[in-house]
């Protein structure tokens, strides 16, 4: 099959002929669909966060089941599905405690002394994420899947594989924000934008949009957002703090930057939490003012939006198919896999929600 592999990181991605090994007794393997481009894949081919090499990337995708292990009974060839990186054991202390998200137990993938799910030469590929999808066949657990309503458009199903489940998580979920609260998002890229959206759904009665891009910002206005703030022409706390009287009970940081994790602490109400979506690069600080305690402003991580993937996904395909979630609109472009270089090479300009990689 063709994948492509990262080699050596700030380097482009190699477009070669990977060998994928047969299903074992949980394993399910997939006709990639559709795989979109995400920052999370460019923090790792920029090396921002160290990953075993080589490896093929792509952790948000789509497809179709062809093939299962002996003891798979949750899905059968045939059946649509998205992909999830957190895929869970189901017996762990996280597991059981219901934060499936953060489950880490090694299970999921082979184990040492078995043969590779992908090679190369003979030689081990690294999956990614337990996924691997900028490939045209994923092989992973069955706790790395959820089977979707097969009227479902594959494209956009493939972005609630990761950033619009993070994206709405974090604000349903790790959040739980209130019917009518204020909500600030700091960051209108593709999870930006689907938390702009959460808290449209979750009822939140003023959502403010903050980006540099105004183009971002009037994309923010379709995702549910009744306020938007350009950073670059504003103080954006000052200005959130005066057209709030005091601040927002909710705000909520998708794009990753010690400036902005730390202005999303300052915009609060007393009371109030930020949370924190964003991947911050390994070593960074973040400062607050310790007295800020005393009015009971709490900050907080979230990790892929705190979900339940099996039962989050079938939800959010109802929302899209009901019209309540906008998912036409994050895909920028559709790509094929040999033009997934410059998927990355357009994330770093911000310009883009999503470029779409179609196998199809």
């Amino acid at each position: 099959m063709k994948a492509a592999i990262l080699r050596e990181t700030k380097k482009p991605l190699e477009i070669e002929d990977v060998q994928l090994s047969n299903p074992e007794s949980r394993e399910v393997r997939i006709r990639t669909v559709a795989a979109g481009v995400c920052h999370s894949d460019l923090h790792f081919q920029d090396g921002s966060y160290p990953y075993p090499l080589p490896a093929v990337l792509g952790h948000e995708s789509a497809g179709v089941v062809e093939a299962v292990g002996s003891d798979v009974t949750y899905v059968k060839p045939g059946d649509h599905v998205i992909t999830c990186l957190s895929a869970f054991c189901g017996h762990c202390e996280d597991c059981i405690t219901g934060h499936l998200s953060l489950c880490q137990e090694p299970e999921l993938n082979r184990a040492p002394d078995r043969t590779p799910r992908m090679t190369l030469g003979g030689d081990p590929v690294n999956q990614f994420l337990n996924l691997s999808s900028f490939a045209e066949n994923m092989l992973v657990h069955e706790h790395a899947l959820c089977k979707v309503n097969k009227d479902m458009p594959l494209d956009r199903a493939a972005l609630i594989g990761c950033g619009v489940t993070t994206g709405i998580g974090a604000v349903i979920h790790t959040a739980k924000i209130e019917p009518g609260s204020t909500v600030c998002v700091v960051g209108c890229g593709g999870i930006g934008l689907s938390a702009i959206n959460g808290a449209s759904i979750a009822g939140a009665g003023r959502i403010f949009a903050v980006d540099m891009l105004d183009s971002k910002l009037e994309l923010a206005r379709k995702f549910g957002a009744t306020d938007i703030i350009n950073a670059g022409s504003t103080d954006v706390v000052e200005e959130i703090m005066e057209k709030t009287g005091g601040g927002v009970h909710y705000s909520f940081e998708a794009i990753g930057l010690k400036a902005t994790t730390e202005q999303c602490f300052k915009m609060l109400r007393r009371g109030g939490t930020a949370t924190i979506i964003g991947m911050i690069a390994p070593g960074t600080t973040i400062e607050i003012h310790g007295p800020e305690f005393l009015m009971e402003r709490k900050i907080q991580g979230s990790n892929m939006g705190s979900n339940r993937f099996r039962v989050d996904m079938p939800r959010f395909v109802d929302f899209y198919l009901a019209g309540r979630l906008h998912l036409d609109d994050l895909i920028s472009r559709r790509i094929k896999l040999e033009d997934v270089n410059e998927g990355l090479e357009a994330l770093k300009t911000g310009e883009v929600a999503r470029s779409v990689i179609m196998f199809d």
